[in-house]
């Protein structure tokens, strides 16, 4: 086994994991790109933090590893519609989000940033290795 292949599992764990935690510990910052639309913004942001954490301890296993990076690769797709809500917010006038400014740019460069997400889900999703 690769240390490299190694390091990307668990760094994708940490990713994941931290920013499931983020969505209960500090939810303003993902309750601010939630389209105006979505009803209940509560407690789809409280969904989506819990499908993060539980993807990422599902990676730990072999075989549940598959699973949850197809699930994590699903969970991005859902997600396109807040970057799409931040490019028009971004539009707009810039705005903050936790401690940064969006921007037009900013906001168009998160979208290709998903297709680097879900092509490193699917890697990782066939790698055959145990972690400990």
């Amino acid at each position: 086994m690769n240390i490299f292949k190694k390091i990307a599992i668990w760094l994708m764990i940490v990713f994941y994991f931290v920013a499931g935690i983020k969505h209960f510990t500090n939810p303003t910052p993902y309750l601010s790109i939630i389209p105006s639309y979505v009803t209940y913004p509560n407690a789809l942001n409280y969904l989506a933090g819990f499908f993060e954490i539980t993807f990422a301890l599902l990676i730990f296993p072999l075989q549940t590893r598959k699973y949850a990076c197809f699930g994590i690769i699903v969970m991005l797709l859902a997600f396109i519609p807040a970057h799409i809500y931040m490019i028009q917010k971004a539009n707009i006038a810039p705005f903050i989000l936790g401690k940064y400014t969006i921007t037009p740019f900013i906001a168009w460069l998160r979208i290709p940033f998903q297709a680097i997400f879900m092509a490193w889900a699917l890697w990782c999703s066939k790698m055959k290795f145990n972690l400990f």
